[in-house]
């Protein structure tokens, strides 16, 4: 939740309406959008 909340600004509300397998999606997500602020591939 943490990542999602840190690259998206979603609320702990807004976290904690999503599914176990939307958070993982939008956890994944949040990490490849990260890796690409960094100038990182997402391996």
């Amino acid at each position: 939740m943490a990542d999602i909340a840190a690259i998206f600004h979603w609320s702990k509300a807004e976290l904690e309406a999503l599914t176990l397998p939307e958070l993982l999606d939008w956890r994944e997500r949040a990490v490849s959008r990260w890796n690409r602020m960094q100038g990182k591939d997402d391996a």
